[in-house]
């Protein structure tokens, strides 16, 4: 019998060793990521009507314009918890008439830059490093700058470096990421949160995070740029930097996932205001002085001036398959949008739906629709024949943007390889009633290992 319970024990305990080393190679803890990402957007915008057309409008005409974006994503784990990243990255094309004229403009893949050749930069590279509150652990996946391993379910982690603040606020799981989900920048974000970046999304930051299963709260110190929309950094961060806090609440509904955050922000810079005397003197060997006025914000730029601003965001999942977002944010408007895109008030809704249904798992149809707005001051401002660095008409007769979107992803190869078609409608571009209906189409090429 002792024999027999010996025999039986050196079983299980070898069914229970085989077991672990199996979990064990499910399971392998890696030094290293490193992924490959490229983007392709082209967009068709058919001829439109427009009473008149200024320095910063869409122009009129039909027109094509691409962009292509890749990005390696790199890591290594330097010790436990604490990991290096790198991200370098090229780009090049030009969004639709450069860019401007839209608000909530069409392509989140396109820049404000006006040479459209493909330059190399580097867009991430930081320092990251989890402090455990907790001996509980859950398995982190290997992705985009992400090192599969063991991360505790409660910690406090520090990050500093060059980042995109918006990889860790405002964060949706149905509408954040430009290469796979909704196109438009008033999708990708919050619009009224000019979240500090360069004219390419990118700054040195210094990130601090509480995150449990619950609660997550976190806040970023981040440089500005010298210029609005500009690619030089102030290096006087003493008068130019932008704070940010976010408080998020994950829950579960009848089982299905939902979460709501909120954020506040504060920014100042090198800023001109709306309200102050923005007429300048420039050369014009065309006129008899030689000389002639300008109506600029430029002129009254200083240190000193800020903008602060609050948004909500909002996630639930119905299904399995389908979920429903919304956004909500607000900035104060009084001095000159500086870094992300000229919205002082927005609103946004939509649903995300995976195709399940009709057995294609990893497709997803989305539709959207976003409302942009802006303070008094502003659109004064506009009305007068003022430029922003985005819109501009010459004048305005002020209306709020309407931007309606629906998009297809289609999975060629698991999630590695898909194409995307998308429809966008817009009314009153740039808030200007005298301008407009816009309709936006577009096909989109995303690669991913």
């Amino acid at each position: 019998m002792m024999q027999m319970k010996s025999f039986l024990f050196s079983i299980v305990t070898a069914s229970n060793c085989a077991s672990f080393a199996q979990d064990t190679l499910q399971k392998k803890v890696e030094r290293y990521t490193l992924h490959f990402q490229e983007t392709t957007v082209s967009q068709y915008r058919p001829e439109f009507h427009a009473a008149y057309t200024g320095l910063h409008s869409q122009t009129t005409e039909n027109q094509w314009a691409t962009t292509i974006t890749s990005s390696i994503f790199a890591g290594v784990k330097l010790w436990p918890q604490a990991q290096v990243v790198i991200n370098p990255e090229i780009a090049g094309g030009h969004g639709l008439s450069s860019a401007y004229g839209i608000a909530a403009f069409t392509n989140g893949e396109a820049f404000r830059v006006g040479n459209p050749d493909p330059t190399i930069y580097l867009a991430r590279g930081f320092f990251r490093q989890l402090i455990s509150f907790t001996k509980e652990r859950e398995w982190q996946d290997n992705t985009d700058n992400k090192i599969e391993q063991y991360i505790p379910t409660k910690y406090l982690s520090f990050t500093i470096g060059k980042v995109s603040v918006s990889d860790y606020f405002d964060d949706n799981t149905y509408s954040h990421n430009p290469r796979t989900q909704f196109f438009s920048w008033g999708l990708m974000s919050n619009g009224a949160w000019d979240y500090a970046a360069n004219t390419r999304g990118y700054t040195p930051s210094i990130i601090l995070e509480y995150i449990s299963k619950k609660v997550e709260l976190r806040y970023a110190l981040s440089m500005m740029p010298e210029t609005a929309n500009g690619n030089t950094m102030d290096k006087n961060v003493a008068k130019a930097n932008a704070s940010v806090l976010e408080l998020k609440y994950n829950y579960a509904l009848r089982g299905l996932i939902g979460k709501i955050s909120a954020l506040v922000y504060y920014n100042t810079a090198f800023m001109g205001s709306y309200t102050a005397q923005n007429i300048v003197v420039v050369p014009d060997s065309s006129t008899p002085t030689g000389q002639k006025k300008e109506y600029t914000i430029t002129a009254s730029r200083q240190y000193g001036r800020s903008k602060y601003g609050a948004g909500l965001n909002f996630e639930q999942a119905i299904t399995r398959h389908l979920g429903l977002f919304a956004r909500a944010s607000y900035n104060d408007g009084k001095n000159e949008t500086w870094c992300f895109t000229e919205i002082d008030r927005a609103l946004s809704i939509g649903a995300s739906l995976n195709g399940s249904s009709w057995n294609r798992k990893q497709d997803v149809i989305g539709i959207a629709y976003c409302q942009s707005g802006l303070s008094n001051e502003h659109r004064n401002y506009l009305a007068a024949g003022g430029l922003g660095f985005m819109l501009g008409d010459g004048k305005l007769n002020y209306g709020p943007e309407h931007l309606f979107e629906a998009f297809y992803n289609l999975a060629l190869w698991t999630d590695r390889i898909g194409a995307s078609v998308a429809y966008q409608f817009i009314m009153n571009p740039g808030y200007n009633k005298d301008r407009g209906p816009i309709s936006v189409y577009s096909i989109r090429m995303h690669f991913h290992i």
